[in-house]
């Protein structure tokens, strides 16, 4: 099961993109887990469970260099496309998080 994990200022303007990346993963059976978080709380989450993508809202997207700092050696971190988040195209936005998660990997 990979484990990729979306994050914003509470988590709530991307749980309903994180909702429809899941649906997206389910409907093509993927062992994907999408879930949507506070940035506040993206310590606890990467000390408590293996994370192996890091998606960041577009709304905090001036997160990216301390998070990519942070993470960025052990985890791909990447943000959102807006357009891809305005548009709320789960399935271009999963995709592009399964090839940030291969090419990481090589």
């Amino acid at each position: 099961m990979k484990r990729i994990y979306l994050f914003c200022d509470n988590g709530m303007s991307t749980s309903m993109m994180a909702q429809r990346m899941q649906d997206v993963a389910d409907s093509h059976k993927l062992p994907i887990e999408c879930k949507a978080f506070s940035y506040k709380k993206i310590q606890d989450i990467v000390d408590s469970t293996t994370v192996d993508c890091i998606l960041i809202g577009p709304q905090t997207k001036f997160l990216y260099d301390d998070i990519n700092r942070r993470y960025g050696d052990k985890i791909p971190v990447s943000v959102i496309d807006a357009g891809d988040y305005g548009m709320m195209d789960a399935e271009k936005v999963l995709k592009k998080a399964i090839l940030q998660m291969k090419k990481f990997h090589q």
